[in-house]
């Protein structure tokens, strides 16, 4: 569902298809509302680019990624791709780029040491690539059971696409959570409409989840939604239906 202030919020760069060069004129925009302290997961194809946005401010987002292979030929049409053993890893990925998080331009590597991701724009350019995806029994420790978490999140999403087990969620990149080993900012550092761009560089499946810690003041203190914006290329068919409707 697209919220009404979706269309607000969303532009904070004067324009989404003309920021930074980056989400391409010739292209159809897909919107999905993460709920807060819920999950999504959704499959991209290679050169395809999207972007994590921050509805609300200081919402920090768990993202995750694996490189898919498709379904056996004889599968039902609509089965989902299935994630393979390579994925995304920060420590690949602090290795290349020298304990920093990526700034545009720079990739997001995998256990297999092959960029799988490229930040194509960022209007907050604080994120993190040190903690775990916080996990149902971190809240169970401090006496709060049934408390959401990223990592249960991330794992309900990806059952879809064949994760059997909440032990195969990934380390994540925790896009617009500051730590102090990176910046003095303020731990929750977007501020509404903000956002992170990606382009995915394999054909991947990725999930995020909106981060349900709400403790000691993290997420600003209050969980909100995010969107995710996939920006596909039209293919020729769609063009020339729309040249036809002109």
């Amino acid at each position: 569902m697209l919220y009404p202030h979706l269309r607000q919020l969303l532009p904070r760069a004067k324009n989404l298809a003309q920021h930074a060069q980056s989400f391409r004129a010739n292209s159809i925009l897909t919107k999905h509302i993460v709920p807060a302290g819920h999950g999504y997961a959704f499959a991209v194809k290679r050169g395809t680019r999207f972007r994590i946005v921050d509805l609300h401010g200081e919402q920090v987002v768990d993202f995750m990624a694996w490189v898919s292979t498709p379904r056996a030929s004889n599968s039902r049409p609509e089965a989902k791709p299935l994630p393979t053993f390579e994925k995304m890893s920060t420590a690949y990925t602090r290795y290349h780029l020298r304990g920093v998080t990526p700034t545009i331009g720079e990739a997001l590597y995998s256990n297999a040491d092959r960029a799988l991701l490229r930040i194509t724009a960022d209007t907050v350019k604080v994120h993190d690539m040190t903690f775990m995806a916080c996990f149902p029994a971190l809240y169970e420790k401090k006496g709060m059971h049934g408390h959401r978490s990223c990592a249960q999140n991330v794992f309900e999403v990806m059952k879809e696409y064949g994760m059997r087990d909440i032990l195969e969620v990934s380390e994540p990149f925790n896009c617009f959570q500051n730590t102090p080993n990176y910046s003095l900012k303020a731990m929750g550092s977007s501020k509404p409409g903000d956002f992170v761009e990606f382009e995915a560089l394999e054909e991947l499946v990725c999930a995020v989840s909106c981060c349900p810690y709400d403790i000691d003041g993290f997420n600003g203190g209050n969980i909100t939604d995010v969107a995710i914006v996939i920006s596909e290329e039209k293919t020729g068919e769609i063009q020339e239906q729309e040249k036809t409707i002109a």
